[in-house]
């Protein structure tokens, strides 16, 4: 054996040696983004095969904390939609360590990410969202239970990628629709931990923001916040509460209600849906059309409202599909034609499980002693928190709860940060002062306290020290 080809055994064992201790799987390192500023931790990309036979697989992204990321908890974030993008949503617009740079050629540090708090995954789920795809066109129609199995495979098999995280406490977030997809993913891996004979999940928190539960609360506080906040008239309202039957009301459209009601909900849709981002009232809103045009010529289109770029969403549009992102990320490794967006095109998702009452499946979190929050962000009329204040009441009767935080403010550096009530030590409803569907978007510093909080296993602060004169 010659001296070079000894050396290279030597490197060669070495590199396996090192891929064994850290557990991550090297093919997946993501050495850099284009654009990126210089950090102190690594991030992964890449694909996880969650039917062979069918050729369906999930695209995910991973970000270790940013500092004591072995002593620190992993938590998985999911957007919602249906069929919305965690990655563009959550890893690049809310809570992740970058977002996309004014020119939409590169990144700037988000310096309230999560990742602060915690090892960080996103996926993209279910397949046909994002650069996630199926060699079976018949697998883009799907609905919540197929969406849940298959986030149960994923984790299984991404688990054997980082082996070294399965005992990490695990945490489940997510938004909107996530409303959706984390209870039932939790509640499948409960279900999961109770037959398995060897690996069982360390779930230890469930944390939702804005989540739909329940049409019959979550629709009519639509209008009820429209109302509320000088959207529409009052004659306009009394008309959508006197003749919209919301208990029965069905996600598919057309819904299920009188002809007056629907009249009565497209105009008040008329004016506050083209100018208007429904997502966050407060914020001015951004023209994409125009925005992509100025991108393609390098231009700057920022746009501040409220201390937001709300413009973030093009660049982030124009960023993802510029072909050495893609390379940096291992993403698109099948060539999919179509550009990658925010919420897919090719899905098409059950819009019938949208009607699903979720406070069972919350319930059952609880029950396995696993703690529950629900948080909002109050300039949101999508999902206001009217409704899922109520609901979480409901589910604390439900529980027989007693009341072990009353109603109240709480703090973050000597301002009100929102307001919270705790149920049973297990339940808490939390609201964040001025942010909206998005809540890590338009409040990070807020929001990353909150999360801080939470992972912690702590109770928001409810009492400031800085002096009020």
């Amino acid at each position: 054996m010659g001296f070079y080809h000894h050396l290279f055994l030597i490197g060669f064992g070495f590199i396996i040696i090192l891929n064994i201790v850290n557990g991550h799987p090297i093919e997946d390192l993501v050495e850099i983004l284009p654009g990126q500023p210089k950090v102190g931790f690594r991030q992964y990309a890449g694909y996880v095969d969650v039917d062979e036979k069918a050729g369906r697989s999930l695209f995910y992204y991973f970000v270790e904390a940013e500092k004591d990321a072995d002593k620190l908890p992993l938590t998985l974030w999911l957007n919602g939609g249906p069929g919305c993008s965690s990655i563009g949503g959550g890893a690049f617009t809310e809570l992740g360590p970058f977002f996309p740079r004014g020119d939409g050629r590169g990144l700037r540090r988000n310096t309230r990410s999560w990742n602060k708090a915690s090892n960080l995954l996103f996926i993209e789920s279910p397949a046909g969202v994002g650069w996630s795809y199926s060699n079976t066109s018949s697998d883009y129609t799907c609905g919540d239970d197929s969406t849940a199995k298959d986030m149960l495979t994923f984790m299984l098999k991404w688990y054997e990628k980082f082996s070294e995280l399965k005992s990490k406490p695990l945490f489940l977030t997510g938004e909107s629709y996530a409303g959706h997809y984390i209870p039932q993913l939790a509640n499948v891996i409960l279900d999961y931990n109770k037959q398995s004979k060897d690996f069982r999940f360390n779930l230890k928190g469930v944390a939702i923001g804005n989540p739909l539960l329940r049409l019959d609360r979550d629709v009519s506080a639509v209008y009820e916040y429209y109302w509320s906040h000088g959207m529409i008239s009052d004659e306009l309202y009394l008309t959508i509460k006197e003749n919209c039957d919301f208990d029965d009301y069905e996600f598919p459209v057309p819904h299920n209600v009188s002809v007056t009601c629907n009249q009565a909900i497209d105009e008040a849709y008329k004016v506050i849906s083209d100018y208007v981002n429904v997502y966050d009232v407060i914020l001015d809103v951004c023209y994409p059309s125009i925005v992509q045009q100025e991108l393609r010529l390098h231009k700057q289109v920022t746009k501040m409202s409220m201390g937001v770029d709300v413009c973030m969403t093009s660049e982030r549009y124009f960023y993802f599909n510029l072909p050495e992102v893609r390379k940096a990320l291992h993403a698109n490794r099948t060539n999919l034609p179509y550009e990658w967006s925010m919420c897919s095109d090719v899905l098409n998702y059950s819009q019938s499980d949208g009607d699903t009452d979720m406070l069972p499946s919350l319930k059952s979190i609880i029950q396995h002693d696993i703690p529950l929050w629900i948080f909002s962000g109050d300039q949101d009329s999508v999902v206001p928190l009217i409704g899922s204040r109520t609901l979480v009441r409901e589910l604390s009767r439900d529980l027989k709860f007693k009341t072990t935080v009353p109603y109240g403010a709480w703090f973050h550096k000597g301002q009100v940060g929102g307001w919270q009530v705790e149920y049973g030590n297990k339940l808490t409803f939390a609201t964040v002062r001025g942010a909206a569907h998005m809540v890590p978007y338009a409040q990070p510093s807020r929001a990353l306290h909150l999360f801080s909080t939470f992972v912690h296993g702590r109770r928001l602060p409810n009492t400031t020290r800085i002096p009020i004169d």
